[in-house]
């Protein structure tokens, strides 16, 4: 199975993909549209229903805007492209000859819906991108993809847009790369495509996201770009100004493919972004002691208390043997770690005596 998918556009490598959140208005999407062109991307993304987390928010112009991704295409020559969550939405895009079509991430979270949709699509020689579930659940990402598949639909894509998180993190939705790497070492032959507008959440941090996801080998990149972003009815922080999206596009950097026999640079950009992931995860832990030592200061309490370090010292070598690894080894990192807790608690107490 899947050894017959071939790419979305055989055109260009790495595929680019641009537009607004949403198709707004006629006139907001073909002046985005003039710029996604002017800056070499070969397709527009919109989008024209807009599955929104509460009522009231935009959701989306609706089949209208249909006619403006046609306008648009009509007069830049962009390939079109908008996402679907029904079968109706499949009947319209179909109908109005949008180009490919994307599920969305909580679309595939459901296998009823992504099912009514690859129905929809049965008999259809298509374009389907398909986004990851909003959980980190590669099964679940896989199953919808084949049952898009199972309809005989054959130029498919995955879309990674990073995962739900309920902490607090630097990006919208946290990477998680290791979800898409398992992705393409089950299916090899399945083209992948970031979306680091979803991840980042903010504007300034997609250029980055989306190196590590060329830099990692995806396929291409689909991005948020709006002629006005501080107007935008949705994801407003996100979106790229046209001036911005050239800059990306211009200083992407794009690294030979190796031999499909030869995994190392896969295993070496796996292993870069779990050290990225470490680093967060210890900077949130010392801002966690800040707290700590700020609270510590506040109410007259010692910084070091022996027995909790001895309690965490003998959970983390338990844990490493379970896991298989070294406990003296663990135990090091942990020390590291403490000894590091205790001079940012040390300093935030030193600060509220100064201003004491």
């Amino acid at each position: 199975m899947f050894d017959d998918i071939y790419p979305i556009d055989d055109r260009c490598k790495p595929l680019y993909i641009a537009g607004p959140c949403a198709a707004e208005s006629r006139e907001q999407l073909l002046t985005t549209a003039r710029a996604v062109a002017a800056a070499g991307v070969g397709w527009l993304r919109a989008g024209v229903w807009k599955p929104r987390t509460r009522p009231g928010s935009f959701e989306g112009a609706g089949d209208m805007a249909l006619q403006w991704l046609a306008d648009a295409k009509s007069e830049t020559g962009l390939r079109t492209m908008t996402e679907v969550a029904t079968p109706q939405h499949v009947e319209a895009a179909l109908a109005s000859r949008i180009d490919a079509v994307w599920i969305g991430a909580r679309t595939t979270t459901n296998p009823f819906a992504v099912q009514q949709i690859a129905d929809a699509l049965q008999g259809v020689d298509i374009p389907v991108l398909v986004k990851n579930p909003v959980n980190p659940d590669v099964e679940l990402w896989i199953g919808a993809v084949q049952r898009i598949y199972n309809a005989g639909i054959r130029r498919l894509a995955a879309i990674h847009r990073g995962f739900g998180s309920y902490e607090q993190t630097l990006y919208r939705n946290p990477p998680h790369w290791s979800i898409p790497i398992e992705l393409r070492r089950r299916i090899p032959s399945l083209p992948i495509v970031c979306d680091p507008s979803h991840m980042a959440g903010r504007a300034d941090l997609v250029e980055p996201l989306a190196q590590q996801a060329i830099s990692i080998g995806f396929d291409g990149l689909i991005v948020e770009c709006h002629c006005r972003p501080s107007e935008a009815l949705s994801d407003s922080a996100q979106q790229l100004t046209p001036v911005e999206l050239r800059r990306l596009i211009g200083h992407m950097r794009v690294p030979e493919r190796i031999a499909a026999h030869d995994a190392m640079r896969d295993y070496r950009s796996h292993i870069d972004t779990i050290d990225n992931r470490l680093m967060e995860l210890l900077a949130e832990r010392m801002e966690v002691a800040r707290q700590i030592g700020e609270y510590k200061a506040q109410h007259g309490m010692p910084i070091i208390h022996r027995d909790r370090f001895n309690e965490i010292l003998e959970a983390a070598a338990a844990n490493a043997r379970r896991m298989g690894m070294s406990s003296r080894f663990i135990c090091r990192i942990i020390t590291e770690i403490h000894e590091e807790s205790v001079r940012q608690q040390l300093t935030v107490a030193d600060k509220k005596h100064d201003i004491l």
